[in-house]
């Protein structure tokens, strides 16, 4: 009886295979698209990006334009303007933050601007070619030199002057937040030599007698200061300018100045490298290391 009982039940329709159970559990294909992009807005681009591998349903809501939206800078609209002229139409919101994490240049390639993908904070960096530099187009005191480790492709190189004076200006939308100003400069004539990286320290002076002078200035009245000696040859250093504040409130563009200057003119100075002056969210700064 108990035998019969036995094959009565290992027989039953009624009791499912192993196979049968698992294919009656709820997987992540059977979530909502719409639910799964109320899970992707709560990521961040990159994370994004890679959950949108999973399966179809997570590949059609990493489209959502909601979803995209919230990545984006509050006044992306104006930050494209600046950068390409004006606005395109019928771009989806995803299309509109792969471009702007790009790093997109403008005015003639003098300036750079892109969003950080992990943080969809704006950065932006300024060429030398983009500055005021005095004496810049006098070749005895300095030359432009091709340079691999710019992000412009070539650096001013200053042999050797008196009055050293930088200057430079942007008007941007830049989006609510703390921004730091940077200058990248390079104790040193960085170059090649059999595919190794060299330095020629030789025309290196001046930087170590009386201490740099960095300033920023905004249109609403900021300005901030800082002294340093120039004291690190043979590599690429972030010179701390300061730091600025745009308010939530604030609708328009925001004009920044900055300056470097050593015009004491007792010495004279050289053997430098300008690359450009970076312009970086200041949650960020820690990222610079790998600029």
């Amino acid at each position: 009886m108990g035998s019969g009982l036995s094959l009565f039940t290992n027989g039953s329709s009624s009791s499912p295979s192993s196979r049968e159970r698992d294919l009656l559990k709820p997987g992540l294909g059977d979530l909502p698209e719409s639910c799964v992009a109320l899970i992707l807005e709560k990521l961040d681009p990159v994370e994004i990006c890679r959950f949108s591998k999973l399966n179809g349903a997570f590949r059609s809501a990493s489209w959502a334009d909601f979803v995209w939206e919230s990545k984006l800078p509050h006044d992306y609209r104006s930050i494209l303007e600046k950068i390409l002229g004006g606005f395109p139409e019928k771009l989806r919101k995803r299309d509109i933050y792969n471009f702007l994490s790009r790093v997109n240049s403008f005015d003639d390639g003098t300036k750079k601007a892109w969003v950080d993908k992990r943080t969809s904070d704006l950065c932006l960096c300024v060429s030398v070619k983009g500055l005021s530099v005095t004496g810049i187009d006098d070749r005895r005191y300095w030359n432009h030199i091709p340079s691999d480790e710019s992000r412009f492709a070539s650096v001013a190189y200053l042999q050797q002057v008196w009055w050293f004076q930088v200057d430079g200006e942007i008007e941007f939308p830049f989006p609510a937040g703390t921004y730091s100003v940077f200058f990248r400069l390079h104790l040193g004539k960085p170059g090649k030599r059999f595919g190794w990286k060299v330095c020629n320290t030789e025309q290196v002076h001046g930087w170590d007698i009386k201490p740099v002078r960095f300033q920023i200035w905004t249109d609403d009245g900021q300005h901030s200061s800082s002294q340093c000696m120039l004291t690190e040859p043979g590599t690429w250093s972030h010179y701390h300018a300061g730091d600025f504040v745009v308010g939530k409130s604030k609708s328009l563009s925001t004009k920044l100045k900055f300056s470097m200057t050593q015009i004491d003119c007792t010495h004279t100075k050289g053997g430098l490298c300008v690359d450009s002056v970076i312009v970086y969210p200041s949650s960020c700064k820690d990222r610079l290391r790998r600029f």
